[in-house]
C-alpha cells in the first residue's frame, strides 16, 4: 500500500501577511500587527512606552520586547505613583535583575520620569494631552524604510518640552520612536498589510 501525498496546506493569514518588520519572530510580528502605530492613550500605558523606548536606546527593539513582562514586574506595571517613590534600594534591586536592561542611567531616568509625570499632574496637565498635542498631520505612506525619518520637527519640539518638564532619555530620536509606537504617526510602509494605502 502506497501512502498518499499530503494535501497542500493553505498558509495561515498570519504567514501570508507582508510586514514592515518582525515577520521572522512571532513576538515581533504580534507587536507589529497589534500595537505599533496604533493609538495609545492613558498615563500608565504612555509612561511604559516612553520608559521602554528609553531602555531601547542603543539596543534592538526585540531585545526590549522580549524583556517587556519582566520590565513590567520590575517597575510595578509602570504605575508612575509607585515608580516615583523608588529609592536607592530599588535601584540596586533593578541593577541586579537580569530580566531587564541593567543600565543605571536608564533606571534613574525612569524613576525621574515618573516623578516628572506626577509633577505634570500637579500642574493640571496629563502626559496623554501633552504627547498628543504634538501629533503631526497625517502624511503620505512611506514607500520604504529609507523614507521613514529618525526624527521630525514635532519630535524635536516634544523632546524639548519633555526635557523642560524634567523628563530624561527623551531625545528627538527616542521621542519619535515613541510617537511611532503610540500611533501619533503611522509609518507602516507601502506593501505592509497595515499600510494606509
Amino acid at each position: 500500500m502506497t501512502s498518499q501525498p499530503a494535501a497542500p496546506s493553505t498558509p495561515s493569514p498570519d504567514v501570508a501577511r507582508t510586514r514592515c518588520f518582525g515577520g521572522d519572530d512571532p513576538l515581533y510580528a504580534r507587536y507589529h500587527d497589534e500595537e505599533w502605530g496604533r493609538p495609545v492613550h492613558g498615563e500608565q500605558l504612555l509612561f511604559e512606552r516612553i520608559a521602554l523606548e528609553g531602555f531601547q536606546a542603543g539596543l534592538s527593539w526585540i531585545t526590549v520586547l522580549r524583556k517587556r513582562e519582566t520590565f513590567r514586574a520590575a517597575f510595578a506595571g509602570f504605575d508612575p505613583a509607585v515608580v516615583a517613590g523608588y529609592d536607592e534600594h530599588d535601584v540596586e534591586r533593578l541593577m541586579g535583575d537580569p530580566g531587564i536592561v541593567r543600565n543605571r542611567a536608564k533606571i534613574l531616568a525612569t524613576i525621574a520620569n515618573a516623578q516628572a509625570l506626577l509633577a505634570l499632574h500637579e500642574a493640571g496637565d496629563t502626559l496623554d494631552a501633552l504627547l498628543w498635542s504634538y501629533a503631526p498631520p497625517a502624511r503620505s505612506t512611506p514607500v520604504a524604510w529609507a523614507d521613514v525619518p529618525a526624527s521630525t520637527p514635532e519630535s524635536v519640539a516634544l523632546s524639548r518640552d519633555l526635557k523642560r518638564r524634567g523628563f530624561r532619555f527623551v531625545g528627538p530620536t527616542t521621542v519619535y520612536a515613541a510617537m511611532q509606537a503610540c500611533g501619533l504617526v503611522d509609518d507602516h510602509v507601502a506593501g505592509c498589510w497595515l499600510a494606509r494605502t
